[in-house]
């Protein structure tokens, strides 16, 4: 996975504090579910980063002389505050390898590999401003059929051009975190809630001091 590229771009410009979540939780971790919210974060980015260094290790068995982005498109993921959940045809050692290298590298400033472009939260956050902009277009343009479909049209053309982006951005800020309080604890098979088999990969928050 090469530092930056269009379909995973780079946090070279935002550099997070190893410290950060773990002083949040100190001064408000009163709140209810704040430690799961923070965790989940961290669990959402490492998902994705084993995600990335399985693509990598997929496309250089391959083509072991191409060096370009890979994303292998079989390999899903579903995020929880005790670990995630990785499914895809996968080997269980190459997964540990795999999650383990995706770990060190977001921890020492490859945090690019916590995004991912067909993260759940481009399509929702798509989704919310395809909404918003339908809805801004009935309320701004004359009631007739034809402007309300000609405003129908340019909302959903407009949210589907600009949500991909609003997505990666909220994924930075919101969804994800480098996971510098994330060790890995174990990683075998298991199904999941609703019976889909897949494997997981199982973590354990550590208060930095």
């Amino acid at each position: 996975m090469t530092p930056s590229s269009p379909s995973n771009p780079s946090f070279h410009w935002f550099n997070p504090s190893p410290q950060q979540d773990s002083d949040l939780l100190a001064q408000i971790g009163f709140i209810p579910g704040f430690k799961e919210f923070l965790t989940l974060r961290q669990v959402h980015a490492l998902e994705h980063a084993t995600v990335w260094v399985l693509s990598e290790m997929a496309a250089r068995r391959q083509s072991p002389f191409d060096h370009s982005p890979a994303d292998n498109e079989a390999l899903g993921g579903l995020s929880t505050d005790r670990g995630f959940y990785l499914y895809g045809q996968v080997n269980t050692n190459e997964l540990q390898i795999a999650a383990k290298q995706a770990l060190h590298r977001l921890k020492n400033g490859e945090g690019q590999l916590a995004l991912h472009p067909r993260c759940g939260t481009n399509l929702s956050v798509t989704l919310a401003l395809t909404a918003g902009l339908v809805l801004g277009t009935h309320l701004i343009f004359p009631r007739g059929p034809i402007s309300q479909l000609l405003g129908l049209g340019l909302a959903t053309a407009t949210a589907f051009q600009i949500g991909p982006d609003v997505g990666m951005s909220a994924q930075k800020y919101l969804t994800t975190a480098i996971p510098f309080n994330l060790t890995i604890v174990n990683i075998a098979p298991k199904a999941d809630l609703w019976g889909r088999s897949g494997h997981f990969v199982q973590t354990e928050w550590q208060d930095l001091q």
